[in-house]
């Protein structure tokens, strides 16, 4: 996944939305001054966003020098010092919020994603996301579920077809949107079908489907379906999946869980810029 231009546009865009046409703020301090700053995580987190933070800071003031202290994906303790920062006053109030932001919302889906990920441990379920993201910014949500440990499904409708409930009904039924995709399947394209019961997945199945999502069955269905597929596709869960539940529905055997929650109900991490 190349992000460098897709870090460029996020950021101009959302330096462009906040500081517009200028910082009103910054005139209070002199200008060419120079100070010094750390970043701090007030809370247990999985550091994401790095990337952003920096570009962010750098689109402000060029010569801005910003040292780590911990790397990309750590998981770091409430109060853990996470960075400093060196530059020009008037171009780092004026970056401050963008940058947490960016830092604060990635870090919260790494750090979701991570728990979910621990809690399958030893299953061969693989935790993934979903279409369900922030707008305009599918990719670095999608690159934080990397970083927390997760996996990334479509990135969105141009890569890969995941045949669903409506789909289903304009093709005329599960066959017949199978076989009109394989049609129209370009290299590098995979297929995918949704199924609600466990009726639907034979037909998937004696179809020719290799990859099924099992779309908000209980565990004892999912279980059956897991013995049902034999191995024949690549079964996934999704639905109602949550922290509580995620251990069981991989402890039946799919082959990867997708939650919608890593991306779409995002809990921003807490961090906070100091000066010093």
């Amino acid at each position: 996944m190349d992000l460098t231009s897709e870090i460029e546009r996020n950021v101009r865009a959302a330096l462009a939305e906040d500081v517009g046409g200028g910082d009103l703020t910054a005139p209070l301090i002199p200008s060419g001054k120079r100070v010094r700053a750390v970043v701090l995580c007030r809370q247990d987190a999985v550091v994401c966003g790095q990337p952003w933070f920096e570009r962010t800071l750098r689109e402000l003031d060029a010569a801005v020098r910003i040292a780590w202290d911990v790397p990309e994906g750590a998981a770091v303790a409430a109060g853990a010092r996470v960075c400093s920062v060196q530059g020009e006053a008037r171009a780092l109030l004026a970056a401050e919020r963008v940058a947490l932001n960016f830092l604060q919302t990635l870090s919260g889906v790494a750090t979701l994603t991570r728990r979910h990920v621990e809690a399958v441990a030893g299953t061969r379920a693989k935790i993934v996301d979903t279409r369900k993201t922030l707008p305009g910014l599918r990719l670095a949500q999608k690159y934080a579920v990397r970083v927390g440990g997760g996996s990334n499904h479509r990135m969105g409708l141009y890569d890969a077809m995941l045949i669903k409930e409506n789909h289903i009904a304009a093709a005329g039924g599960i066959r017949q949107a199978v076989t009109h995709a394989r049609k129209l399947e370009r290299r590098g394209d995979w297929i995918q079908v949704e199924v609600e019961n466990l009726g639907h997945l034979k037909e998937a199945l004696d179809a020719g489907a290799t990859m099924i999502l099992l779309d908000n069955m209980d565990i004892a269905r999912m279980r059956e379906a897991v013995n049902i597929a034999g191995g024949r596709a690549e079964l996934e869960a999704s639905g109602g999946i949550t922290l509580d539940n995620v251990r069981a529905i991989a402890e039946t055997g799919v082959h990867r869980i997708s939650v919608g929650a890593l991306t779409k109900d995002v809990k921003a991490a807490d961090f906070s810029m100091r000066f010093e």
